[in-house]
């Protein structure tokens, strides 16, 4: 009763200031006034504006990147550019707002310089919504400043690779535009840090590269996944028969198809993995023609493949990544509209669990030190389990949002 009564009060206070205000405003102005006293421009004009959203949930994560040395840094690619902590997620700070992009792809750090950060721009999935880049940024400084280094028509980067041994030696996978055929399309290779960029792998204008997979024991052995697509206003042909896996064991100097096993005819989207712990052992989720989807494995570096299940993601040119454990052979996840996980090579993928969590999952690094540590980025925002998916902590924090249209009044004021 006495809460209900005070606020009472307190609204009637409010109302007799604003009609005070309003009437002594229009008192003194020599403006022609409108017949009934309102809210006006005087009246709101020392009233700043304020960020008051979104406070129920943060926004899509597309890459999580974390600092090699000091692993509570981490920076992240995201609908609303590029954000770091240094303190595993207290506080944020946006790094990359004066440049040219607000969507982000794909994020690395060199292995031999943890200041020295890649940035793709451009949302990596094929939705209706979806942010274009306006090429690759680096940064020598820990996201202090960047320098645009090239691919400024790929529009769309699905991955950048950067050599374990040589850090001028980077690989960039590029989907290429959505809207169109042509621009920076394919897989790109420099050996100059960025300065010059050679094309190792052009399939056609119609196809790019959407992952580039290096081998943990051999850096000349490489994997490509071609993901042909294209996007118009009445619909999305997510496919083609340009879309496959390529292998190159000569650092891409040339390239063979690797797609014995894996479902002939259209394809669309390919994820790809390299178990961490047998290099021999690699995993595919392809969405292809006919029914033909499933989740692929190989036991001999791509020359053969096996159809372990019919699962794919829900969508994906939404979804359809793939994240190897290094911890427990045979064990990956698949970030998906809930996140999934098979402990059998991909025969079976129950999901991990999400209770408390938002859904629709993008990214995700498993502490090498420990199992259970996972950091997931979904359309929600950012996660953290320390119980390996049973229970989870948000970062509320980290003020993103992606804005889908904007709508104005036509009446006053």
């Amino acid at each position: 009763m006495f809460q209900n009564t005070l606020r009472s009060t307190f609204i009637a206070i409010i109302f007799s200031i604003t009609f005070s205000l309003t009437g002594a405003i229009a008192q003194d102005s020599d403006e022609p006034q409108d017949p009934l006293p309102g809210i006006n421009s005087g009246l709101v004009s020392a009233l700043p504006f304020r960020g008051i959203g979104p406070a129920l949930m943060s926004g899509r994560i597309l890459d999580i990147a974390i600092d090699p040395v000091k692993r509570s840094t981490w920076y992240l690619a995201t609908v609303g550019g590029v954000w770091k902590t240094t303190n595993a997620g207290v506080t944020w700070n946006p790094i990359f707002d004066g440049h040219g992009s607000y969507s982000i792809g794909c994020l690395a750090i060199d292995p031999w310089d943890r200041f020295t950060i890649w940035v793709g721009t451009g949302e990596n999935n094929s939705q209706r919504s979806v942010g274009y880049g306006d090429g690759l940024y680096k940064s020598t400084d820990g996201g202090k400043s960047f320098a645009k280094v090239g691919l400024e028509n790929s529009e769309h980067i699905g991955k950048i690779l950067i050599h374990p041994d040589d850090s001028n030696v980077v690989y960039v996978a590029a989907q290429g535009p959505l809207w169109k055929e042509g621009g920076d399309r394919g897989l790109y290779k420099t050996t100059e840090g960025g300065k010059t960029w050679n094309k190792i792998l052009d399939i056609s204008p119609h196809t790019g590269v959407n992952e580039v997979h290096m081998d943990p024991q051999d850096p000349n052995i490489l994997y490509a996944t071609a993901y042909q697509r294209r996007r118009h206003t009445w619909t999305l042909i997510d496919g083609g028969p340009e879309s496959g896996i390529h292998k190159s064991i000569d650092g891409g100097a040339t390239w063979k198809p690797i797609n014995g096993g894996l479902p002939g005819g259209d394809k669309g989207r390919i994820g790809m993995a390299i178990s961490p712990i047998n290099p021999e052992v690699l995993y595919a989720i392809v969405e292809a023609a006919g029914g033909q989807s499933g989740f692929f494995r190989s036991a001999d570096r791509g020359e053969s493949w096996q159809k372990m299940s019919d699962y794919v993601s829900d969508s994906p040119q939404y979804y359809q990544e793939i994240v190897a454990c290094p911890h427990k052979f045979d064990r990956v996840y698949s970030l998906d509209t809930l996140l999934r996980v098979t402990e059998d090579g991909g025969r079976t993928f129950p999901p991990l669990g999400e209770a408390d969590k938002h859904v629709d999952n993008h990214a995700m690094v498993i502490d090498p030190d420990d199992a259970d540590h996972l950091l997931i980025g979904c359309d929600g925002g950012v996660y953290e389990s320390w119980d390996r998916g049973q229970t989870y902590a948000f970062k509320a924090n980290l003020p993103i949002t992606q804005f889908y249209k904007v709508a104005v009044s036509n009446e006053k004021p």
